[in-house]
């Protein structure tokens, strides 16, 4: 299929955002743009914050591991499900008894602005970064395979993407999100469906048969039993539980739509809802993972990683194929950038600059300097993709999950610093140490084998960087006021 007409689709499928982010964002106002007005439907929200946890890292990561990892990332799956429980009955209520618009206004009132101050940087950069990388690996596909035949270079197509994204969110925030999220998983989900019985048919076989010849192949494995390897069970569980309750139960981006919801029952039954459909989404992903490597044998195709889906979808199926994986890849693409700019900005907006604490700032001039932040962190993102663009890692969802594992880690253990003990910080020491503990586990990751020998450290930085957090928090600490004890109860 011409690139040309790939690029027409796509157009044709902003002009449909632009439409719904019409419709969504009239008489929108700055509650509008942070809260969604605390107003929106839970099954909607949901819905479109599969799009944003999946995003087009797992739309292209996912299955194209398979080939190396076999179904090992079912070990996280289940982890997710044990963490997506834990943000339902844990830190929801918390966040809906405080009834905050930025989550991390519960490190202010918990153990001091500086704290506060500390949660609200750590998110600004790990979402930064994590986004940033979401974004690089689906704009870098979209450069292969449409805008590099115009000629176009990429920063132009990465500015390009940047400025669609800003157009639909600038004026609606989270009230437009709620619904274009949905409208794009749905896009994606049907795109991964229609790949999966495409491939099934032109193999002729049936689902059971497809999977007896990935067991043949090594393809099916689904847990490792090696106490010393990355990939052990008991490792993969653990790490996928700490990695939903950090990126997603204490991550702005994430939340400030589960919180748009106006009922707590509401929004727990959101993240429930969320986590079954996302165990039954991402086993689908790992399947076709295996389809595609089985199809990529019968083909000849020798493309392995993020590169295999991209290659069979583009140049080795029927154009309507090829379609359906480009719209379905944007709409894993725009749920995880348009949300993240958004959650910046709105933490930037109220954190950083404490908006929600200034009463002289009337509505219009709290407007137009969310305008502006919105435009300077849309740069950013452009800074980093092209950053991302020189580094061009084989497996792009490796590097987000390392990057989540050192900049939430002290997240994770302020939270839970917070959560579980009745201690008050030394506030003013708490940046300190919440840079120390990174740095820390860099050391430890990057000597690993001559500190821990054959013991492998994978996904499970994450929990030890929290877990670093937590003892330098508590060795700056001391038995907490009354006052303080009302908060963390």
């Amino acid at each position: 299929m011409s690139a040309t007409l790939l690029f027409s689709f796509v157009i044709g499928y902003f002009i449909l955002l632009l439409l719904v982010a019409w419709y969504t964002s009239r008489k929108s106002d700055n509650d509008s743009f942070f809260i969604g007005n605390r107003n929106s439907n839970w099954m909607l929200v949901a819905f479109g914050m599969i799009g944003t946890s999946l995003s087009g890292v797992t739309f292209v990561s996912v299955p194209g591991g398979v080939g190396k990892e076999s179904f090992a990332y079912t070990q996280i799956v289940i982890g997710y499900v044990i963490g997506y429980i834990v943000i339902a009955y844990v830190l929801l209520p918390l966040y809906y008894r405080l009834h905050l618009t930025s989550i991390y206004n519960y490190l202010s009132k918990r153990l001091g602005v500086f704290s506060y101050k500390t949660g609200a940087s750590f998110f600004i950069l790990s979402r930064t970064l994590g986004a940033t990388a979401r974004l690089y690996l689906v704009v870098k596909i979209l450069q292969d395979a449409i805008l590099a035949s115009f000629g176009i270079p990429f920063w132009v197509t990465t500015l390009i993407i940047l400025a669609m994204i800003l157009i639909y969110t600038y004026e609606g925030g989270v009230k437009t999100i709620v619904f274009t999220d949905t409208l794009q998983t749905t896009f994606m989900l049907t795109g991964l469906v229609v790949c999966v019985i495409y491939i099934l048919q032109s193999m002729d076989m049936s689902f059971g048969s497809a999977l007896s010849a990935m067991t043949e192949k090594g393809y099916s494995k689904l847990f490792f039993t090696d106490p010393h390897s990355k990939l052990f069970f008991f490792k993969q569980i653990l790490a996928g539980a700490f990695i939903t309750i950090t990126m997603t139960g204490m991550d702005q981006e994430m939340m400030q739509k589960a919180i748009s919801v106006k009922r707590l029952g509401d929004s727990k039954k959101n993240i429930v809802t969320l986590s079954g459909i996302m165990v039954v989404v991402i086993m689908l992903f790992l399947f076709l993972g295996g389809l595609l490597y089985l199809y990529a044998s019968q083909t000849g195709v020798a493309a392995t990683g993020d590169k295999l889906f991209p290659e069979l979808a583009l140049h080795h199926m029927p154009p309507i194929v090829s379609v359906i994986f480009i719209i379905a890849l944007i709409s894993a693409l725009f749920p995880s950038a348009d949300g993240a700019i958004t959650a910046l900005t709105s933490s930037f907006c109220i954190d950083i600059l404490g908006m929600q604490r200034r009463p002289d700032w009337t509505e219009t001039r709290r407007k137009a300097i969310r305008q502006r932040v919105h435009l300077v962190v849309a740069f950013v993102f452009l800074i980093f993709v092209l950053v991302f663009y020189k580094i061009d890692d084989p497996s792009m969802i490796g590097v987000i999950l390392k990057v989540a594992a050192y900049t939430y880690g002290p997240l994770l253990g302020l939270f839970t610093f917070g959560i579980i003990t009745k201690r008050q910080v030394a506030d003013k020491w708490v940046p300190y140490v919440c840079v120390a503990s990174p740095v820390i586990c860099y050391v430890l990751d990057k000597f690993q084998k001559e500190i821990f020998g054959s013991f492998e450290i994978g996904l499970e930085l994450l929990i030890i960087n929290g877990l670093i957090t937590f003892l330098g928090l508590y060795f700056i600490s001391k038995k907490g006021d009354a006052d303080m004890n009302r908060v963390a109860n």
